[in-house]
């Protein structure tokens, strides 16, 4: 077994033989091969004490006891950091201290981002916002396919020939923005693509988590693999090498107006692989970009001309962010109508609504589809809901609208996901450089495709979209919670007063959906004229895609307290059993969350039957249950309801035997 230790910003590999040694060993071991090999010197047991003031692991920052067996608490490889008394900080660069934690994976374990053993080949065409999220997470690999190599060595071959005969070229022998009249001679062309990043790597803000650094890195690579950026086969692979080894630059959120491509995220991505700014991978965590890359067997990268130009004209922070969002928004809206559906139960709604002739005079494709999912969830010949049956012959004519339009209000919002994801897709696979290298045609051309408009539109019509899914929850959750609405106890929860049930969870429901009133003011409507006027119209792309991440991060929550009070309202309806995947969904809350009988500490729970959600377990819950009710084609059912007035069902109505009148009860 071996260990690397970092001692005074070198490293050092430290045998350790079969691990049973401590930690305070492992410590002190490093400091005298440290002295040795560093200094020269030989150094004594009594040298040592009270030298080594803490071990940590390298990934995560984990605090190691000095008494613990090396191989309990550190595997083959791992890294460590040996902070000795003398020292102030670990060498990490100017990495505050709240965030050297937060900025680790923090929903997964960080061995999610070692290298997998699974390739995906990338050509600049075959990316899907679900590939690219998988990307993200550390699934797979990248190798380049035998076309893409053949394509970006062409497009290299021209600038080459442009170079050899001294063209005038926007941003190869020019300079770029406002001083592309400015012309650079031939020994000044690498320090100008040098130089452009490092002076457009100015952002600001939180960095990227390594998942989404991961996700921009294999799009700008996605990109570049078209052929059309003028870049050198070499600098393309040093980029898939440090995708390969999760070696990820610090990447700042804020900073881009989405024209002239996402410039300064693109930059910072590019600067910790030319071995400059702060990095993380897996084997090292936080630390200086040269260090990082040494460390993992790699080189920093050296640009050539046009290089530089390539690494940051393009809108893959806009769009990277843009398919995660697109992949949230169609979990959550499909687990969405799952909930509504458990909601329309307990609160003793009827599904004639969702009746499939209503749907076909308005035949809006997501409004269809939500009728479909809310009537096999519901009471049917297939899966019969005593809870159902049991208030069936009722004297309410009408549900509320946020329980009867589910198929309206929700269907849009599946709809315009599915446009959203359209546009996303053809974006993530398109060539957003400039100029734009055309081999076979033996230009270069300087043109648009780096404005952002595109992904910055359909991402703030995405905010506007779901927020509707959240808006309507929240008034679903009130009826749970209010008794002259529901039927049920007060906030569902026994004992009200000396318990609060679910009073505030309905609350922090109404904070959320507020909140997103305001975010969901469409950033892309405005425009800033940037480079002394060249750039007189942006997109303001990226902040369209942060705050789409923002709204849903909000709908997640806001539908995850609605699936809570949904199933504490069953408690209350038992021992009626409602339809089988509606049970399902139930058990599924269960296995994380009991049942209230008396107050007790919320915000974790609502944190558990959130990550239900962001991991679809909910959708998992009932999906088979939806293809078993369609297949081969739906049967649909049609019971007796008070809101529906029938000739046919007239004679199902149960009557009194005097005067034949309607028995009626109420909904409560």
């Amino acid at each position: 077994m071996k260990v690397s230790a970092r001692v005074k910003d070198e490293w050092l590999q430290i045998p350790c033989r079969d691990g049973t040694n401590t930690v305070r060993w492992l410590g002190e071991e490093a400091w005298r091969k440290y002295q040795k090999l560093l200094l020269g010197i030989k150094i004594d047991e009594d040298d040592i004490i009270n030298v080594i003031q803490e071990v940590r692991k390298t990934r995560g920052g984990a605090l190691l006891d000095p008494d613990d067996v090396i191989v309990e608490v550190l595997d083959n490889d791992d890294f460590v950091n040996i902070v000795l008394t003398t020292d102030t900080q670990v060498n990490v660069g100017a990495i505050p201290d709240e965030l050297k934690h937060v900025l680790e994976p923090v929903n997964s374990s960080p061995s999610n981002f070692l290298p997998a053993e699974n390739y995906v080949f990338v050509d600049g065409s075959n990316l899907t916002t679900e590939l690219l999220v998988n990307l993200g997470n550390g699934d797979f690999k990248i190798k380049l396919s035998k076309e893409a190599i053949n394509n970006v060595m062409k497009s290299r071959s021209l600038v080459e020939t442009f170079l050899e005969e001294n063209r005038n070229v926007y941003g190869v022998t020019t300079g770029i923005g406002s001083f592309h009249s400015v012309y650079i001679p031939p020994e000044k062309l690498n320090d100008l693509q040098q130089n452009l990043i490092r002076s457009h790597a100015a952002g600001v803000g939180n960095p990227l988590s390594p998942a989404r650094t991961r996700m921009l890195l294999a799009l700008r690579i996605n990109v570049l693999a078209k052929g059309y950026s003028g870049i050198s086969l070499n600098t393309l692979q040093g980029l898939i090498d440090a995708f390969n080894a999760s070696c990820l630059s610090w990447v700042p959120e804020q900073g881009s107006v989405g024209a002239s491509g996402d410039l300064a995220p693109l930059a910072h991505l590019a600067l910790g692989i030319m071995g400059e700014g702060k990095m993380w991978s897996p084997k090292t965590g936080w630390g200086e970009a040269r260090e990082v890359l040494k460390l993992n067997g790699l080189k920093p990268l050296v640009l050539g001309p046009k290089e530089g130009v390539a690494l940051v004209n393009g809108t893959q922070l806009i769009t990277s962010i843009g398919a995660e969002a697109v992949e949230r928004a169609q979990r959550i809206a499909k687990q969405a109508d799952v909930v509504a559906a458990l909601t329309l139960e307990v609160l003793k709604g009827t599904s004639r609504a969702f009746d499939s002739d209503v749907q076909k005079i308005r035949p809006h494709k997501g409004q269809i589809a939500v009728a479909q999912r809310l009537r096999a969830l519901l009471h049917s010949d297939t899966y019969p809901s005593e809870i159902a049956e049991s208030h069936r012959f009722c004297n309410r004519v009408q549900d509320a609208y946020t329980l009867r339009c589910c198929p309206q209000v929700h269907g849009i919002v599946h709809d315009t996901i599915e446009f959203v994801q359209q546009i996303i897709r053809t974006e993530m696979n398109s060539g957003t450089d400039n100029p734009i290298v055309f081999a076979d045609r033996g230009e270069i051309i300087s043109a648009g495709n780096f404005h952002g408009e595109y992904p910055a539109k359909v991402l703030d019509f995405l905010s506007i979209a779901v927020h509707e899914l959240a808006s309507m929850s929240e008034k679903r959750t009130e009826r749970l919670v209010n008794p002259a609405l529901s039927g049920l106890p007060a906030y569902l929860v026994e004992d009200g007063g000396i318990n609060s049930g679910f009073m505030i969870a309905h609350c922090t429901a109404a904070a959320l959906v507020s909140e997103n009133k305001v975010i969901c003011h469409p950033s892309s409507v405005d425009s800033m004229s940037t480079s002394a006027g060249q750039e007189d119209h942006v997109s303001m792309g990226c902040f369209a895609a942060r705050k789409a991440l923002q709204v849903l991060e909000n709908v997640e929550h806001v539908i995850a307290i609605e699936l809570l009070a949904a199933c504490q309202a069953i408690e209350f309806l038992r021992p009626l059993r409602t339809t089988v995947p509606l049970e399902d969904v139930y058990a599924t809350v269960r296995n994380v969350v009991k049942p209230w009988d008396k107050d007790r500490f919320m915000a974790p729970e609502i944190e558990s039957v959130k990550k239900l959600l962001v991991e679809n377990k909910i959708w998992n819950a009932v999906r088979h249950h939806m293809m078993f009710y369609h297949a081969p084609e739906e049967q649909e059912t049609r019971v007796f309801s008070p809101t529906t007035t029938s000739l046919r069902e007239e004679r199902a109505r149960p009557r009194s035997n005097t005067r034949g009148a309607l028995k009626r009860k109420s909904c409560d």
